[in-house]
């Protein structure tokens, strides 16, 4: 019953009443696009961020579309078109923001090692009340196992958290801890992990 509840009232939801029934979809990068309202409401719960933080980022998300190798999964809730979770990339490039910020914190030869061919991660996130089920993890595993590149990078906030060891338990290896990107206080961890992921 509560998974029939119309596409866009994730933020209304608050306990999924046991472990929710869901699908992985693949999202083109114009079904992202279409959709990127939703996906920020899911950023800013799961990040706690204040919703402004969510129309800002959604600027630049309808950007990413259109970024080399672009590539996206999101987590829909079976019986309904109520989005839960999703996670989208693309292959980091020079001139990218955070491909640019990332270079220097980790220095030139860890930056040739891993950004050559990289996949950034700009964003996995689940609804908090649908955290601990599995669905971040899925939605990771299917779209790394998609991927052509032959490394994935990340940032996470450098706390343990339900991601942080999702993240080192997939093979995720620290590449710099306790960076500050601009705009945000809180310090975060620059994670790696060659493709195909140490799935076990």
């Amino acid at each position: 019953m509560r998974a029939e509840r119309a596409a866009g009232q994730a933020a209304d939801w608050d306990d999924p009443g046991g472990v929710p029934e869901y699908r992985i979809e693949t999202w083109s990068a114009e079904t992202f696009a279409a959709r990127v309202d939703e996906t920020m409401n899911i950023y800013v719960r799961a990040m706690q961020y204040p919703s402004h933080a969510g129309t800002q980022r959604g600027i630049s998300a309808r950007k990413h579309v259109k970024y080399e190798g672009f590539s996206c999964r999101a987590a829909v809730l079976t019986g309904a078109d109520t989005v839960v979770g999703f996670g989208y990339g693309y292959t980091t490039t020079a001139g990218q923001w955070w491909h640019d910020l990332v270079r220097h914190a980790i220095g030139a030869e860890q930056a040739t090692e891993w950004m050559r061919d990289g996949f950034e991660l700009s964003e996995l996130h689940v609804l908090p009340a649908f955290q601990g089920y599995g669905l971040g993890r899925q939605l990771l595993i299917e779209l790394a196992n998609s991927l052509p590149n032959a490394a994935m990078l990340l940032s996470t906030p450098d706390q343990d958290t339900r991601a942080f060891r999702m993240y080192t338990r997939l093979g995720f290896r620290a590449l710099r801890r306790q960076y500050l990107f601009p705009g945000d206080a809180r310090p975060f961890a620059i994670f790696g992990a060659r493709l195909p992921l140490a799935v076990q």
